[in-house]
């Protein structure tokens, strides 16, 4: 398929594709209830965009934000750290690991670039564009400044953990953000899913399924 083809969506506009990797799918060590789902969704709304980004979460061995580095506190508990509360996680998408590699199935051979996140071992990274001490750029910010993009669009895992913080602070950043709801799936996590609700709606970010969108 030629780029003309691919490209339904504007040369401003990119899809971004986060964290759709094995151990957030059913059977991975920090498993999004059906997350396996997004996989045909998303490569189906990846094929109608020139522009694709994928991010990947890529920890080192006893990241801060894994349960098992800090003795006696269990998964899913909330300790305070230097930046703020964390949610403590079962060791997952650790470097090198099976788990950390993208589903089998994601089929998106034309995507430009992988935002490897959450590599510093000191601090936890959901969001796409920031770590979570909301002042560390990744990078991703500057890429798409530079390569003049002002439309994004989100799908991925999990829907109210790094597409929700990457989704904000897109938005935060000035570009026109839509989320594609079909092609996420949430955690709900003490009721992450409705403040996520909430969160978007307060800053305009709609949530969209793939039919909504007009070719263009």
């Amino acid at each position: 398929m030629s780029a003309n083809e691919i490209a339904t969506f504007g040369v401003h506009d990119v899809l971004i594709v986060v964290d759709v990797q094995n151990d957030f799918c059913p059977s991975g060590a920090l498993a999004v209830p059906r997350g396996d789902e997004v996989v045909p969704v998303v490569n189906g709304l990846a094929a109608r965009f020139r522009n694709v980004v994928l991010t990947q979460d890529w920890h080192p061995r006893r990241h801060l934000s894994f349960a098992s580095s800090h003795p006696g506190r269990q998964p899913f508990e909330t300790i305070a750290v230097p930046y703020g509360p964390q949610v403590l996680w079962p060791d997952h998408c650790v470097q090198g690991t099976p788990g950390a590699a993208f589903h089998d199935a994601l089929d998106i051979p034309h995507a430009a670039l992988v935002v490897r996140k959450g590599t510093d071992r000191a601090i936890d990274s959901y969001s796409a564009l920031y770590e979570n001490d909301r002042k560390t750029p990744t990078g991703l910010t500057g890429y798409l400044r530079e390569r003049g993009f002002s439309r994004l669009f989100l799908a991925g895992l999990a829907l109210d953990f790094c597409v929700r913080y990457s989704a904000e602070d897109a938005r935060r950043e000035g570009f026109t953000v839509f989320v594609v709801e079909d092609g996420c799936r949430g955690i709900d996590l003490g009721g992450s899913m409705a403040a996520t609700r909430q969160s978007f709606a307060s800053l305009g970010i709609p949530c969209l399924a793939m039919a909504e969108f007009a070719a263009g």
